[in-house]
């Protein structure tokens, strides 16, 4: 068996996708996963199992669409490939406390990132390595310039953000 984090994209947002933290677990459940646990609201799934990450995607994509009609960007990861994402932040610990980590659904075409490398915005960091994002704001997230969607389109690949006390939080209750 195997420790993976599904993150979903989209759900309890300004009110659409409504998804409770109860449902969540349920759907989890009924999907035959075990040791399920469900931090927040906003899809952070943990739970174990011996399928791979595409069948679990693929299981829990038509779980939602048949229960609730969405289609739903929704990533899979096993927990180990969460932690080295979290550990090779490249920031500063102090950054690192104030950083988000956009995580992709695969690790982009290298002539994209070297593309979208030159985007630069004033007190903003972006760091592109393998599957994720690194993004740090000396402004904070509710006044950044950086795009989430821009980068997805650019760098043709699906993404979704948690910040570091998410990231912390879905790895110590995995382990």
């Amino acid at each position: 068996m195997t420790t993976y984090i599904a993150l979903l994209r989209g759900i309890n947002v300004g009110g659409h996708k409504k998804f409770t933290k109860a449902q969540q677990l349920e759907m989890l459940s009924g999907l035959g996963y075990d040791n399920t646990k469900v931090y927040l609201h906003t899809g952070n799934w943990i739970f174990e199992t011996s399928e791979r990450e595409e069948a679990i995607a693929q299981h829990i994509s038509e779980a939602i669409q048949a229960q609730f009609g969405w289609k739903l960007p929704i990533l899979v990861l096993p927990l180990s490939e969460i932690e080295t994402i979290f550990q090779d932040c490249p920031f500063s610990e102090e950054k690192k406390k104030n950083s988000y980590f956009i995580i992709l659904s695969e690790q982009p075409n290298e002539a994209f990132v070297k593309e979208v490398a030159l985007i630069q915005y004033s007190n903003e960091e972006v760091v592109i390595k393998d599957r994720c994002i690194y993004f740090y704001s000396a402004n904070g997230y509710g006044r950044t310039t950086f795009n989430m969607n821009r980068y997805e389109k650019k760098l043709n690949v699906q993404a979704t953000s948690r910040n570091y006390n998410t990231m912390t939080t879905i790895i110590g209750m995995a382990g």
